[in-house]
């Protein structure tokens, strides 16, 4: 009884692309985790600053322009 089998060869330029797309995307989400982080950080400090009505205000005035 005779089976096939399939296999697959890898060559080097297969692993250096998923090499590169693997680090890309880190690259990727180490970037966002870094912006959020920040974002969160900005929005604590204009807490501290101006309290949550202040803030409301701001965002508003921003938005409409007023």
């Amino acid at each position: 009884m005779k089976s096939n089998t399939q296999t697959q060869q890898l060559t080097a330029a297969n692993n250096i692309g998923q090499e590169t797309s693997t680090f890309a995307l880190n690259t990727g989400i180490v970037m966002a985790a870094l912006v959020g982080l920040w974002g969160f950080a900005c929005m604590i400090g204009g807490l501290m600053s101006s309290g949550f009505g202040g803030v409301i205000q701001g965002y508003i005035s921003a938005v409409t322009g007023m």
